[in-house]
């Protein structure tokens, strides 16, 4: 997911093909009414499908915008859960549903073919939706959430280093090479806009032995006991929070920004541009920490995606209860 949506692309593809995800879905059925949002229903009488991809940002994603579209009078059919960014993204394409919260950097680069990210995020955006147009899809206005590669190290080891920045980060590989250690995925080890490439960005060389590769989900564990001094993450993952770990700002820009923005069918949008003003307040409200708290409450505590996005819903006032 996310970055990794590349190197699946022609898995998801098959999946999309043979209607993966497409083929059953079930209603929405949350006794919601408009709360700030949605006010005088104007999609009633809509009848919309929402989709995401399979994993638990995106499960949560997908039902927030199924609840706004019911608490704005539509009839939704939940299906979310696609594997694979492709099938997601072609079952909107295809209008077999009618919207999702895709990521910018997924769009610029996986499905779009380029190589190098826009630094800034707004002209990132900016550039997806405009490629996006002739392919039958809108992309509404994106959130803060950027959902990014990073790196993370637990607080012993921040205190004791009190590297901020990749840029501290590359001087204390100089001063200090053995104080560099990292755990990362296979992949990031390998690709251009993972650990080569910001070892080249910001100027450092670290030794074969300093790099571990393991499964991302070990990663954050290793991280948070000291195994290594850092640890690639993701920077939604709530188990950032939970683990109290402390993220290294990439100061010079160096990795892709993945904001998420709400992708839909144009022509979905054309007969309904409600859409737009229903989603528009959460979009807006969506930022790393919302979706770090929302994420750790699935992937840590174990609670249902769907229960999480109504209760947060509900929380921010978008929605009532019926």
């Amino acid at each position: 997911m996310r970055r990794r949506t590349g190197l699946v692309a022609a898995g998801a593809m098959l999946a999309a093909s043979a209607g993966c995800g497409l083929t059953s879905g079930s209603p929405m059925v949350d006794d919601v009414e408009p709360g700030s949002i949605g006010q005088g229903k104007p999609l009633k009488g809509a009848d919309l499908t929402v989709t995401s991809k399979e994993f638990t940002e995106q499960l949560i994603l997908g039902a927030i915008m199924g609840i706004a579209f019911e608490a704005a009078g539509a009839k939704v059919l939940d299906r979310t859960g696609i594997q694979g960014s492709i099938g997601a993204r072609e079952a909107v394409k295809s209008g077999d549903a009618d919207g999702m919260y895709e990521y910018t950097g997924t769009a610029w680069i996986t499905y779009q073919g380029n190589s190098g990210p826009i630094t800034d995020p707004r002209k990132q955006w900016e550039a997806v939706r405009e490629a996006d147009l002739k392919n039958g899809l809108t992309w509404l206005p994106p959130s803060a959430l950027n959902n990014t590669y990073a790196l993370a190290m637990n607080q012993a080891n921040f205190k004791k280093y009190g590297t901020k920045t990749l840029s501290d980060v590359a001087a204390l590989s100089k001063s200090d090479p053995k104080a560099v250690t990292l755990c990362v995925e296979s992949e990031f080890a390998n690709r251009a806009d993972g650990l080569p490439g910001m070892e080249k960005a910001y100027g450092m060389k670290l030794p074969a032995g300093n790099v571990t590769q393991m499964d991302t989900g070990i990663i954050y564990t290793q991280a948070a006991k000291g195994s290594c001094t850092y640890g690639e993450v993701f920077t939604t993952d709530g188990r950032i929070k939970s683990m109290n770990l402390v993220v290294m700002a990439d100061n010079k820009k160096f990795f892709p920004n993945y904001n998420v923005a709400p992708e839909i069918n144009s022509k979905a949008l054309k007969k309904y541009p409600a859409i737009a003003q229903v989603l528009d307040p959460i979009t807006k409200r969506l930022n790393n920490d919302v979706a770090q708290e929302l994420n750790a409450r699935v992937d840590v505590d174990g609670e249902d995606p769907h229960a999480v996005a109504l209760d947060w819903m509900k929380d921010e006032g978008f929605v009532k209860e019926g």
